[in-house]
């Protein structure tokens, strides 16, 4: 075999080496933007054990409940992300308790409240 094909041979492992590693990195990200749907029951199963006192917790119940928002308007709220929620989890509140919830319980009631997003 002649030095240029192994060159050549050597190019192509990398080229497909690097397209296998890029897809793989696409799809592990597109795979962490989008939780699945047992996250996002986990969410709803925690939003009834602790959020449905106060708020409205189903889709379009908005204005069930006078002084908490719907879970369906915070989703709808212009700058609502994963990672807002997620700082919201991590800050005391004074009109809601105080509630300590694991970063996989954060995640799974941030899903489900993302998952009622209208658009």
């Amino acid at each position: 075999m002649s030095h240029s094909v192994r060159i050549s041979i050597g190019i192509a492992i990398l080229i497909v080496l690097s397209v296998l590693f890029l897809l793989g990195v696409v799809h592990t990200a597109a795979g962490a933007s989008r939780p699945g749907s047992r996250t996002i029951a986990e969410g709803h199963r925690l939003a009834q054990a602790w959020c449905q006192s106060c708020h409205a917790i189903e889709p379009h119940m908005a204005g069930f409940f006078d002084e908490a928002p719907s879970f369906q308007a915070i989703a709808d709220r212009h700058g609502t992300t994963a990672l807002s929620l997620k700082v919201f989890w991590r800050t005391s509140h004074q009109s809601m308790p105080n509630l300590v919830i694991s970063p996989e319980q954060a995640e799974a009631l941030s899903a489900y409240i993302l998952s009622l997003r209208g658009d």
